[in-house]
C-alpha cells in the first residue's frame, strides 16, 4: 500500500514544483513580503500552479508512455513506464486536480485563467509543439513567464515589463541547457525534437539567452530597483555556476535536480534571497 502511495505521488513530480517558485517572484519585488494577506494569496496561487503543473505531467506521461518505456532512464524513473502506476488510476488523479483547479476558480479567478492559459500552452506542448525546434524552447519559457504573471495575478500588482524579458530569457536558458545535456547525454533516444538540434547549436543558444537574462536583469535593477544592485553580482555567479554544474558536473538536464544537488548553487539562490529581502524591507514609518 505504501509503496503504491508513493508511486502515485511520484506520479505528480513533486521535486518540479520547485519551478513554481516563480510565482513567488511579484512578492519579493513588491515589498510585500511582511503583509500577511498578500504572504497567504501568493502561497495559494503558488500551490494551484503546483496542482497545474503535476497535470501537465500526468498527460504527459499518458501521451509519451510507450515511448518512456524504451527510455533507459524514464522507464524505470516514471511511474506509469515502469508499470507502477496503472493508466486509470492516473486518469482518477488528473480528474481530481482538475477538480482542485474548479474550486481554485471560485477562490483566485484571475490566477486560474492564467492557469487555463498555462494548461492549454502545455497540451499544445504535449501533443504539437514538442516537436518543432525552437518552438519547443520557447513554450517551456512562456510557462515560467506565466507563473510570474499568476503571481501578480495572486497580488494585484503591475508587474515590471523587465522582470518578464528576464524571466523569458532566464527560462531559455534553462531550456536551452535541458536540451543540450538531453541531446549529450542520450543522443537522439529521448525525444524526437532532438535530430533537429546539435549541442553546438543549443550551446549558442543558451550562452544568447544567460546574456539577455543578466542585461535586462541589471536593467530592471537600475531602472526600477536601483537598491538591487547588490543582487547582480549573486545573478552573475548564478549563471557562471549552473554552467559549470552542466559542462564539468555533466548536471543541468533536470534543473531543479541540479539546484538540489549542488549547494554552492543553493546557497547562491539563498543569498540573492536574504539579498533582495534586506534591499527591499519596508522602511519603518
Amino acid at each position: 500500500m505504501g509503496s503504491r502511495l508513493s508511486a502515485h505521488f511520484r506520479l505528480l513530480r513533486p521535486r518540479q514544483w520547485l519551478k513554481n517558485g516563480f510565482v513567488l517572484a511579484p512578492l519579493m519585488f513588491s515589498g510585500e513580503f511582511l503583509n500577511l494577506q498578500a504572504v497567504q494569496d501568493v502561497l495559494l496561487a503558488f500551490l494551484l500552479f503546483c496542482v497545474a503543473a503535476s497535470a501537465t505531467y500526468i498527460v504527459n506521461d499518458i501521451r509519451d508512455i510507450e515511448r518512456d518505456r524504451q527510455h533507459p532512464r524514464k522507464s524505470r524513473t516514471r511511474p506509469l513506464a515502469s508499470g507502477a502506476v496503472r493508466v486509470p488510476a492516473a486518469l482518477g488523479l488528473l480528474v481530481l486536480l482538475y477538480g482542485v483547479l474548479i474550486w481554485g476558480w471560485f477562490v483566485q479567478p484571475q490566477v486560474v485563467l492564467v492557469i487555463g492559459a498555462y494548461l492549454l500552452l502545455n497540451l499544445a506542448y504535449t501533443f504539437v509543439l514538442k516537436h518543432q525546434p525552437v518552438l519547443d524552447i520557447f513554450t517551456i519559457a512562456i510557462g515560467f513567464v506565466l507563473r510570474v504573471y499568476a503571481g501578480a495575478m495572486a497580488l494585484d500588482v503591475p508587474v515590471s515589463g523587465w522582470m518578464f524579458v528576464t524571466t523569458l530569457c532566464l527560462a531559455l536558458y534553462l531550456a536551452a541547457v535541458k536540451r543540450r545535456q538531453e541531446l549529450s547525454q542520450n543522443g537522439t533516444e529521448g525525444r524526437q525534437v532532438l535530430e533537429k538540434y546539435s549541442v553546438a547549436l543549443v550551446d549558442r543558444y543558451a550562452e544568447m539567452s544567460a546574456m539577455g537574462a543578466l542585461v535586462f536583469y541589471s536593467l530592471f535593477v537600475l531602472s526600477a530597483r536601483p537598491e538591487l544592485v547588490i543582487t547582480v553580482p549573486l545573478v552573475l555567479f548564478g549563471l557562471f555556476r549552473y554552467w559549470y554544474v552542466v559542462e564539468v558536473l555533466d548536471g543541468g538536464e533536470s534543473p531543479t535536480d541540479a539546484l538540489v544537488a549542488d549547494w554552492p548553487l543553493m546557497m547562491t539562490l539563498l543569498a540573492w534571497v536574504v539579498a533582495c529581502a534586506w534591499a527591499l524591507w519596508p522602511a519603518s514609518p
